[in-house]
C-alpha cells in the first residue's frame, strides 16, 4: 500500500498547525498587554487621570485591532479575556466622562465580549460610589447607582444565554449582591447628608435669631 499521498497531506497539515499554534501564541502573549493596558486605564479612571486613561484606551484598541487579524477562526475566542476587559475600562471612562456609554460597534468588539464587559464594570462602578461616598458627594453617588442599576436591569434578560456567553449567569449573580451592597451604602449616605443639611439650616435659623 502506498502511503505518499498520506505522508503528503500530514507535513502539509503539520505546516498548518504550526502556524496556528503560532497565531496562537501570539495572541495570548498580547493579549496579557491589551489586559494590562485596560487595568492601567481603570486606575488612572479612579485617580482622575482621564488623559492617561484614554492613551492607555487608545493603545489597547490599536492592539487588539492588530490581534484580530491574526485571530481568524477558531482562534477568535481567545480575544475575549481582552476584550472583556478592554469594554470594561472603556465603559468605566465614558461614565467618568459623562458620556454615554458606547456600543459594541463603536468598540468593535463581538456580542458576547461586551456583555460581559458591561458586568465587569458594575463591580468598578461600585468602587467610584464609594469614593464619591467618601468625598462626601451623595449626589453623585447616588447618580452613579442609578447607572449601576440600570446596566444590570437591561443585562438581567440574556441570563438565557449563558450556553452562548458563558459566565453571563455567574456575573449577574454577582452584580445583584454588589448592587444590594452598595444601595445600603448609597441609601444611609443620603439619609445622612439629609439630616446635616437639616442641623446646619436650623442652625442658621438659631443664629439669625440670636442676632
Amino acid at each position: 500500500m502506498n502511503f505518499e499521498q498520506v505522508e503528503e497531506s500530514l507535513v502539509d497539515i503539520s505546516k498548518e498547525l504550526d502556524e496556528v499554534e503560532g497565531k496562537r501564541e501570539r495572541i495570548l502573549r498580547e493579549s496579557r498587554d491589551v489586559i494590562s493596558l485596560s487595568a492601567k486605564a481603570i486606575t488612572n479612571i479612579h485617580l482622575m487621570k482621564l488623559d492617561e486613561a484614554v492613551s492607555k484606551l487608545d493603545s489597547a484598541k490599536a492592539l487588539l485591532a492588530e490581534l484580530r487579524k491574526v485571530g481568524t477562526h477558531d482562534l477568535h475566542r481567545y480575544l475575549i479575556a481582552p476584550e472583556v476587559e478592554y469594554v470594561e475600562a472603556s465603559v468605566l471612562y465614558s461614565i467618568a466622562m459623562k458620556k454615554p456609554i458606547p456600543s459594541y460597534k463603536e468598540l468593535e468588539v463581538t456580542n458576547v465580549s461586551y456583555l460581559l464587559g458591561l458586568l465587569d464594570a458594575i463591580g468598578e462602578i461600585k468602587r467610584r460610589i464609594y469614593d464619591e461616598i467618601r468625598r462626601g458627594k451623595s449626589g453623585e453617588a447616588s447618580t452613579l447607582f442609578s447607572i449601576m442599576e440600570r446596566l444590570y436591569i437591561l443585562l438581567l434578560p440574556f441570563a438565557v444565554y449563558d450556553h452562548l456567553a458563558q459566565g453571563i449567569r455567574r456575573k449577574l449573580d454577582i452584580a445583584r449582591i454588589l448592587i444590594e451592597d452598595t444601595r445600603s451604602a448609597v441609601t444611609e449616605e443620603t439619609r445622612r447628608s439629609k439630616i446635616i443639611r437639616s442641623m446646619e439650616r436650623l442652625s442658621k435659623k438659631l443664629s439669625s435669631k440670636s442676632k
